[in-house]
């Protein structure tokens, strides 16, 4: 009676891409520490070939609680707690933020597809460098439950839900 003695539902909590592109999941990712999920758990985006910038957008509502100084990657904690680690590109922090700018300041709150860092596509890939976007849970013990939804996905879309542990 009145849900007394009942478990709560642990919080399941969506994730969007980054950008427009194809999704693929993590262990796909053409570098073995994130296929590896070393980092964690999640999916990538790949963006269009002919993307001459990105916004890199917030995929949760939250908080930016990291912001690298080179601007290849931050992390946003959801109103869940949900840890979530954007990586732009692969071996980008080589480039010690040349061709990225960021839009928001680390503290900031930030809303679900509002971008956070703008990335000059053709400089990065003219350096080598794949734009492949890790999306990742770092911290492992918060996933019970992770699926992803591969395949062709833009602003708004659901790629990835959560179910977090209780």
């Amino acid at each position: 009676m009145f849900g007394l003695g009942r478990s709560r539902q642990p919080a399941g909590v969506d994730l969007h891409p980054p950008f427009p592109g194809e999704v693929i999941p993590v262990g796909d990712v053409p570098d073995p520490v994130f296929s590896a999920r070393m980092v964690g758990d999640g999916f990538a985006v790949v963006p269009p070939d002919d993307a001459t910038h990105l916004d890199v957008c917030a995929p949760v509502s939250g908080r930016l609680v990291t912001l690298f100084t080179t601007l290849h990657a931050f992390a946003v904690v959801s109103g869940e707690g949900l840890e979530v680690l954007v990586h732009i590109g692969l071996d980008t922090v080589e480039l010690q933020g040349a061709g990225f700018r960021a839009l928001v300041e680390q503290g900031a709150e930030v809303t679900a597809g509002q971008p956070v860092v703008r990335v000059d596509a053709t400089a990065v890939r003219q350096s080598g460098r794949p734009l492949v976007t890790p999306v990742v849970m770092t911290q492992k013990k918060q996933v019970a439950e992770l699926s992803v939804t591969p395949g062709p996905a833009a602003p708004g879309d659901v790629v990835c839900t959560v179910r977090m542990t209780p």
